[in-house]
């Protein structure tokens, strides 16, 4: 069994929170960067909690948020390496990749000539081939993807693979829920062994809410479904911007709790019913801020937006800075 398994023998279902647990961990994925900015602060989490005195509540998230983005959004001629080297000059710490279908030993050397991690990956079939499919055979090929995503992501240093769970016109919900989860859960035993975690993308799939519902809506159902698959391994990548027509991001985040592991980030405008760059709409950033804070988030935001050249991507990391309030960032 590796380090991060005996770390979830031993810490996971004692007095360490999911939250802090989470945080550990995450940390221990980024040492191989100890080198850099980052590896820092890995170590420095880590060993946070021996301190006699308990940390001040932060004010603001400078130095609590790394920011990422999606390697589809790198419109950079060249190789994996100049795509990677565009992404950390326009001020990114991280970037997202695909798998099933990523290169492993190309993502690798694009690693180590860059310096710039992958911080986890999006399940490149998960709309098609579903968890929540009402033919088993099906489900047994969506849950041989998962596994690949996560043994490629372990593989090239990343902790996170965003799932989007299947789609609502599978069924009606008390059969695609249990469905979904009895497949999702044959994962669980291959995340503990590698410290890897699976991270549910809130998205427009009509499951775990109103698609057709007002701007009151609130993510109880999303607390719930992640509460039954009842791991530490399990978590939220929760997409500000998805749901801001059905509901308050700021409540959501505060709902969800130690539940979100990861962030991703787009604009939206409700007025124009329409998705927007991360800086327009009028999603409500203060609350959002205020929001994370309460729940003392510390960790990855990606942004999943229209992307571009080098200039859109340094474009994009700043509107980034610019809605969290990122200083010198």
């Amino acid at each position: 069994m590796s380090n991060l398994g005996s770390v979830r023998l031993s810490g996971a279902r004692g007095a360490m929170s999911r939250r802090g647990f989470i945080g550990s961990t995450a940390a221990v994925a980024a040492v191989p960067f100890a080198g850099s900015m980052l590896g820092s602060l890995a170590m420095h989490a880590l060993t946070a909690g021996s301190a006699d005195a308990a940390p001040a509540a932060p004010t603001d998230l400078t130095g609590r948020m790394y920011k990422t983005l999606k390697i589809g959004m790198v419109r950079v001629n060249g190789t994996l390496t100049d795509k990677f080297r565009a992404v950390k000059e326009a001020g990114f710490h991280g970037i997202e990749m695909d798998s099933p279908g990523m290169d492993v030993a190309e993502t690798k050397k694009a690693i180590a000539e860059t310096g710039l991690p992958v911080d986890g990956t999006v399940c490149s079939t998960h709309w098609n081939v579903r968890h929540t499919h009402s033919d088993p055979a099906t489900r047994a090929t969506a849950l041989e993807h998962l596994k690949t995503a996560i043994r490629d992501t372990h593989a090239v240093g990343g902790n996170t693979v965003l799932l989007v769970l299947g789609h609502g016109n599978d069924g009606p919900e008390n059969e695609i829920w249990p469905r979904s989860i009895e497949n999702i859960s044959k994962a669980l035993p291959l995340c503990g062994e590698l410290g890897m975690y699976i991270a549910i993308e809130n998205v427009w799939n009509h499951f775990l809410y109103d698609h057709n519902g007002g701007p009151t809506q609130t993510a109880e159902k999303f607390v719930k479904y992640v509460d039954e698959l009842n791991s530490p391994w399990v978590g939220m990548q929760f997409d500000i911007g998805n749901h801001w027509k059905y509901g308050s991001m700021g409540d959501w985040i505060r709902q969800l709790g130690k539940r979100v592991v990861k962030l991703d980030v787009k604009g939206f405008s409700r007025a124009q019913n329409k998705f927007t760059p991360i800086d327009e709409g009028d999603i409500d950033w203060a609350d959002v801020r205020k929001a994370l804070l309460e729940i003392h988030y510390s960790g990855w935001v990606a942004a999943e937006v229209s992307g571009g050249g080098p200039e859109q991507l340094k474009g994009i990391s700043q509107a980034m800075d610019k809605v969290f309030g990122l200083k010198n960032a």
